[in-house]
Order: structure tokens, then sequence, then C-alpha cells
């Protein structure tokens, strides 16, 4: 398998998007399957979940129901490194991503890191932001958030890092629900 399947459906709360699927998650089936990336450990530790989960197929299935957060990435061939990947594999696919957005309208796109908020920002006419966190701009009534990629190669951002701007997440999804 060279791709990784779209977990969404309508009315999700946030959808994450990544970079591009690891060669390790392509195999597996699900986001962050490296057993070195920092996702799963981070997103139990935060608050974004009522009740942790187990990383695998099982778990996407709770994540879309029960916590009605969505997975996707910009780029859908797997590779080793971002490096790998060429300009123009970006451009189709953060083109393709606007549509599927626009057409499952989730409240918030989780971006992780900067590298998908510069393409999705680029499809969508917008300016990106430089900041971590909320973006001054969003897309068509959805709002923008990016947190560090969770990558294992992006080391200048600690598990407790993570975990911090996962929770700033969390928080900003409370504040919708209230």
């Amino acid at each position: 398998m060279d791709a990784l399947p779209d977990w969404l459906a309508p009315d999700l709360r946030v959808v994450s998007i990544g970079i591009n699927p690891s060669l390790p998650s392509a195999r597996a089936g699900f986001p962050f399957a490296n057993p070195r990336n920092r996702f799963w450990p981070a997103l139990n530790a935060s608050r974004l979940l009522s009740a942790p989960v187990e990383p695998g197929i099982a778990a996407m299935q709770t994540l879309l129901e029960r916590e009605r957060i969505g997975f996707t990435d910009v780029v859908k061939r797997a590779s080793a490194m971002e490096k790998d990947l060429r300009a123009a594999e970006f451009r189709t696919g953060a083109e393709m991503l606007l549509e599927k957005m626009q057409r499952f309208r989730p409240r918030l796109l989780w971006l992780h890191g900067k590298t998908p908020l510069r393409w999705l920002a680029r499809a969508a006419g917008i300016e990106a932001g430089s900041e971590w966190g909320l973006q001054p701009q969003g897309i068509d009534g959805m709002r923008l958030f990016v947190t560090p990629n969770p990558s294992p190669a992006n080391a200048a951002f600690s598990l407790p890092a993570l975990v911090t701007w996962y929770d700033r997440l969390a928080d900003l999804l409370a504040q919708d629900e209230t």
C-alpha cells in the first residue's frame, strides 16, 4: 500500500491534517503508526479525548465516531521523508484537500506543522500565519489550528510541548461546545 485512507465523516469537530503518510502508517492502515512518532502518546495525555485509545484501526473508528475527529493528509502518497515529495504533489494534494474539507465542513482544521498550513493556505488563496495555534484566517468558516508535527524527525518539540499544544486545541474546541 502506498497511500493511507481518509478517516472522514460529516459533522466532525476537527480534522487532523498531516503532511503525508509515513511508510509504517501506509502499511498499518492508520496515521502516525511509526512507534517513535509522538502523536499517540501526546493525544492520550492531552484533554482532546474523553478516554485514551490504543493506536490502530479500532482507535480510528473510535476517534471518528466517539470524539468526532477525522484524519487526512495534504499528500496521500506515503514516503519515508517529506523531502521525497515533489511540489506538484503538494499543489495537487492541497487542492484536493481543500475540496474535501469544503464538502465535509468540519468546524476546525488541525494542521500538524507549518508545511500543511502553507500548502492549504496557498490553495485557498489566504495568507498562512507564522505562529503556532489558532490562525488569523480561516477557510470558508473553518478555523485553522497549527501544532508542531509529532514526527520523530521534528525533535525540536518535546512530548510535553506537544501535549501543551493539544490541550490548547482541546480548550478551543471546548469553548465551541459551551
